[in-house]
């Protein structure tokens, strides 16, 4: 499964679970609230601790599974080429998977909530 997709269940189930109602007069309002909740939320980024899966392996797994956008989230995020090199040396997966969750989290909650508005 690619990142945006990932990041919509994970963004869909916080808004149900936190019973959030979206109204064309807050929809502005919600979409930045979610935006700085989510960014730290563990549940849907994993920037709060650092870890979305807390296990490396799945991590790397996803980062797998979708390395186009995680090479579009270290360049939109302008991490240098030593920095993406020692975590890949490194295997900081958790890191790549993690910053290709905050790099696709403004998308997800744009598109789940025009999916709540139609």
């Amino acid at each position: 499964m690619k990142y945006l997709e990932m990041v919509k269940e994970d963004v869909r189930n916080y808004i149900e679970e936190n019973e959030i109602e979206v109204t064309a007069d807050t929809r502005e309002d919600i979409e930045q609230t979610l935006n700085d909740d989510l960014w730290i939320a563990d549940s849907v980024t994993g920037n709060g601790s650092g870890s979305y899966t807390f296990n490396s392996y799945k991590a790397r797994e996803y980062v797998f599974e979708d390395i186009e956008t995680v090479k579009e989230a270290l360049t939109e995020f302008c991490v240098d080429a030593e920095t993406i090199a020692d975590k890949f040396l490194s295997e900081d997966w958790e890191y790549m998977d993690v910053t290709a969750r905050c790099y696709v989290l403004g998308w997800a909650i744009s598109e789940i909530l025009d999916e709540m508005e139609a």
